[in-house]
């Protein structure tokens, strides 16, 4: 084995063909380059002649070096070699503008004889732009992916040597074809808007990550060649196909991704351009006038009327409460065994799962539906508090602190796994709801206190839905304020949140009160564009400029580093790993090395990345800010990516035990002996949908760190100074997602993990 590895290593395949082809396209690009450097040397730049010479280089690496010996043994290494024709070479050609330099570099009498009389032939032209339309470059390069990955097709290409040739040359041209549109290479003119390259990168990203999980997740080898070749380095042919796999998912998405934020850059910056020249052009001194919202959720016939009735919102708290009642039930007095208990199904799997993405798709339902106020409303018919929330604790310091102790408890007493202890933490829930409010006025608990409902709070912040108003205009002429003092009829908002200067979902419960209070009716449920809160640093109505709030800041931290705490943990090697330190420690107990587990990832960890990232930021973009301004302007953008977490997890264990809830409900209903409990299933396309998430959280977690870093210095160049020192950390955090939904993951609330 180590004679056939040796060998292979010191394998360059140096084809006289491939050699001299490259050599003549790097001497007559470098020939044109030079004469037009000479002309017009802003826009033919060195960047260019490295770029494009950057690809030929890659060309030959991946065909000549000893990659292309090792493909026959190592699937990883064919992967590589793969990703370096369609992901690597490609978009370095075309970066490099190719094609006046290759024009102006041959000899004068070759360009006008030989070439210059096609490029006047117009049927010609015609099919190289037909051939050039972004949806055959699509097209292409996907059925060329799938197609050559098939077994058969890929064991053809492994087994002749000009089928292999024909693979490589299909992957690169089509890989040049999806490529063009997206450099923009003279002298086309764009078929579709640059804003559409991003969907068309984003939805390339779905073809390689569904292939991708194929390699990494299928559970026998898919080439047999690779099962009866020599195994070099004693790696095996199973783990080699998920190494390949890995390649593919990992290195592929960020080839995708990584031009897709810097569209989205490119984008955002020209449309703040265009609005800039309109307000210039069209300066008037008439009151600004949000333009009307082209729908409205509460004013859609007979949803609307359900929503904005009175009683809406008490059946579903009333229906919840039922729920509740059942769960504190269950776990108090039924068998203590979570798989088989409502409480160790219904809030660790069906109410975590469904709460992140209603938040995804519309909003805090959940806080709109909560039944712990429930109770506390109906006592306030008797009873009228008196105090106010104390200034000192007006702020989610506390919060937080609850929140670290609910993640830490959570893995370090099993609460996960004890029906009981989840009763009493109902149970403890609806007496700390009601007497906070009994005694404080407005909803102090929920906005001071509630771990859950500030969860809901920050990612609610990346919704597509927010209340608010209609007409700002109509707002301006209201004396009432009806929406936040209430009338007669309706109370108003208990979170102190005036309508007209509310800014983003951030404190509000969805409950309504706003809109069924507002005479007017010029209060309902809006589109909103997601996360435009994360960058924008207005003032709010109770929150003021969350630049000014290091809680708020923490608070959308912990959330975020909580998100791969909490799923690291319960992935097979981080199992093992805290396992093997409480056996060498000879601990009598998991919780010490659970407690450190959590500290250094939800607060030392967090500490030092921000703080050296608000440092450098600081120090390279040459901020007059203060290190806790920086920080807290940066913090909030890192939300996107952190819910990616959370939503891969918690969809991860809803989808895997959608079924658990049949049998349990039946135990708890008619106790039987006959109810057979489903053990985890988790289908193919989950880990797909899992990685989409991920990659949906990074490129808006990305975009908004852009946006929040322009605005601070209103500059491209400048720009990236103060983005780049965040931008690693939030990749560094994607690669930590990506891992985590590889690993073997403990399928908690299910009778078989």
């Amino acid at each position: 084995m180590e004679t056939v590895a040796a060998a292979a290593l010191s394998s360059w395949s140096l084809n006289a063909t491939l050699v001299c082809a490259l050599l003549a396209l790097a001497l007559i690009y470098f020939r044109g380059w030079r004469l037009l450097n000479a002309e017009r040397p802003h826009k033919y730049t060195v960047p260019r002649l490295v770029s494009f010479t950057s690809g030929l280089t890659t060309i030959f690496i991946a065909l000549a070096s000893p990659i292309d010996a090792l493909v026959g043994f190592l699937l990883e290494a064919h992967m590589i070699q793969h990703l370096l024709l369609i992901m690597v070479a490609p978009p370095l050609l075309w970066l490099g503008q190719p094609v006046l330099p290759l024009m102006r570099g041959l000899p004068r009498f070759v360009f006008r004889d030989v070439v210059g009389p096609f490029f006047s032939w117009n049927e010609l032209r015609q099919a190289g732009k037909a051939i050039m339309h972004p949806l055959i470059g699509w097209c292409s390069l996907a059925a060329v992916i799938i197609v050559w990955h098939f077994p058969r097709v890929y064991e053809l290409a492994l087994h002749s040597q000009r089928w292999h040739q024909a693979e490589h040359a299909c992957f690169f041209w089509s890989a040049m074809l999806f490529w063009w549109p997206v450099i923009g290479v003279w002298p086309s003119q764009p078929v579709w808007p640059k804003w559409a390259m991003i969907p068309y990168l984003g939805l390339a990203d779905v073809v390689n990550t569904g292939l991708s999980a194929v390699l990494c997740f299928s559970d026998h080898v898919l080439y047999p060649t690779y099962q009866s070749a020599p195994r070099l380095w004693g790696i095996s042919a199973i783990s080699d196909q998920v190494t390949a796999g890995a390649i593919m998912w990992v290195p592929g998405s960020i080839a995708f991704l990584a031009p897709a934020v810097v569209l989205i850059m490119q984008v955002a910056e020209a449309g703040r351009s265009q609005r800039i020249k309109r307000t210039q052009v069209a300066r008037v001194a008439t009151p600004r006038v949000r333009p009307k919202a082209l729908w409205d959720l509460s004013r859609i016939p007979a949803l609307g009327s359900i929503l904005q009735s009175r009683y809406f919102r008490r059946s579903i708290q009333v229906v919840m409460l039922l729920v509740a009642a059942a769960v504190v039930a269950d776990g108090l007095f039924g068998p203590q065994v979570a798989p088989i208990n409502l409480a160790g199904v219904l809030p660790w799997t069906y109410w975590r799962g469904l709460a992140v993405i209603a938040l995804l798709v519309a909003g805090n339902l959940f806080c709109m539906a909560c039944p712990f106020t429930l109770p506390r409303d109906l006592a306030r018919k008797f009873v009228t508090p008196l105090f106010r929330w104390p200034r000192q604790l007006r702020t989610k310091w506390l919060a937080v602190g609850l929140l670290i102790t609910y993640l830490w408890a959570y893995e370090a007493l099993g609460v996960w796994n004890s029906p009981r202890s989840t009763a009493w933490i109902i149970v403890g829930y609806f007496v700390a709801a009601f007497a906070i409010d009994s005694f404080f006025k407005g909803a102090s608990f929920c906005k001071y206190v509630c771990p859950i409902g500030q969860f809901h709070f920050v990612h609610a912040l990346v919704s597509p839905l927010e209340v608010r108003v209609r007409e700002p205009a109509v707002c301006n002429s209201c004396s009432s304020y009806d929406c936040i003092r209430g009338n007669d009829r309706h109370r108003g908002c208990e979170l102190n949140l005036f309508q007209p200067k509310k800014k983003g979902n951030f404190d509000c419960t969805f409950c309504l009160d706003c809109v069924q209070a507002c005479p007017q009716q010029n209060v309902g449920i809006l589109p909103a564009r997601p996360a435009d809160a994360l960058y924008k640093d207005s003032r709010g109505s109770g929150i003021g400029r969350l630049s000014q709030r290091p809680d708020v800041a923490a608070l959308a931290l912990v959330l975020v580093f909580g998100a791969f705490v909490n799923a690291a943990v319960m992935t097979g090697p981080v199992m093992m790993w805290m396992h093997q330190w409480h056996a060498k420690l000879q601990l009598s107990s998991m919780v010490p090395v659970v407690t450190v587990f959590y500290l250094v990832g939800l607060l030392v960890v967090p500490a030092i990345l921000v703080g050296a990232c608000g440092w450098a930021s600081r120090y390279w973009g040459q901020l007059n800010l203060t290190p806790i301004s920086v920080i807290c302007r940066f913090a909030l953008a890192f939300i996107p990516g952190g819910f990616g977490m959370w939503l891969a997890h918690f969809s991860n264990h809803l989808l895997a035990g959608w079924s658990t809830i049949i049998p349990v409900a039946g135990r708890f209903l008619g106790p039987t002996t006959s109810i057979n409990y489903p053990a985890a299933f988790v289908p193919d396309w989950l880990p797909s949908m899992e990685l989409i998430f991920l990659d949906a959280g990074l490129l808006l977690t990305l975009y908004m760190m852009w946006r929040v870093a322009f605005r601070l210095v209103n500059g491209v160049r400048s720009s990236l100074p103060v983005f780049l020192p965040w931008a690693l950390p939030a990749i560094a955090l994607y690669l930590a997602g990506v891992w985590i939904v590889f690993q073997p993951m403990q399928m908690r609330g299910m009778m078989m993990s």
